[in-house]
């Protein structure tokens, strides 16, 4: 192995959300010390990942073929489709293992300073999904930014008196102490408040 290839790794990981230069050259310094349990396995998952990933043709998710395992799973299929703004705010969800329905992953929000309009999203995609798929409700779980906020009216005026348009609920994280929440978040916790 030649320098130029450590520095061409290490350059790599260095852009990858979180890691810097410095970060990344321990990265690399700390998988090359335990080559192998960590880097073998490491390059053997990332290249069967290259060959294998793809975006699932009804939702957006990242799966292993054409259509994800939530979408191919009929239990899930319950009238309710999430929105999200990409996949790793879909894996969130998942993780809470709270929602049973089916995903739509936009693959990012509207925004007029980066050119960002609806056609540069999935949302005709999700339209079409309302039709064919029975949708009863969209929840839309779109990050509370300006870009977030602007996204789920679009999409909420695109769906009026065809489905439910639901959002999450906002406001003061469980364990939150208002001292430490800004402007925002205690105003809408204020809006969004529900009897006792």
């Amino acid at each position: 192995m030649s320098s130029s290839d450590l520095e061409n790794l290490i350059d790599l990981m260095a852009r990858l959300p979180g890691l810097g230069p410095r970060s990344a050259r321990r990265a690399v310094l700390h998988l090359i010390r335990k080559r192998g349990l960590l880097l073998t396995p490491l390059a053997d998952s990332m290249a069967r990942v290259a060959e294998t990933a793809r975006e699932c043709l009804n939702c957006g998710n990242i799966g292993t073929s054409d259509i994800c395992d939530i979408c191919a799973d009929e239990t899930r299929a319950t009238g309710e489709i999430c929105v999200v703004e990409d996949v790793a705010d879909l894996w969130a969800m998942e993780r809470a293992s709270v929602f049973k329905g089916r995903y739509h992953v936009l693959g990012g929000t509207l925004s007029a300073l980066e050119g960002v309009g609806p056609e540069d999203l999935s949302i005709p995609r999700l339209v079409d999904r309302i039709t064919t798929e029975g949708v009863t409700e969209v929840i839309l779980a779109l990050n509370a930014t300006v870009d977030g906020q602007t996204t789920a009216h679009y999409i909420a005026d695109q769906l009026e008196h065809q489905v439910k348009v639901s959002s999450l609920a906002q406001g003061v994280p469980v364990g939150g102490e208002l001292d430490y929440l800004d402007e925002g978040t205690i105003t809408a916790a204020l809006k969004a408040r529900k009897p006792v």
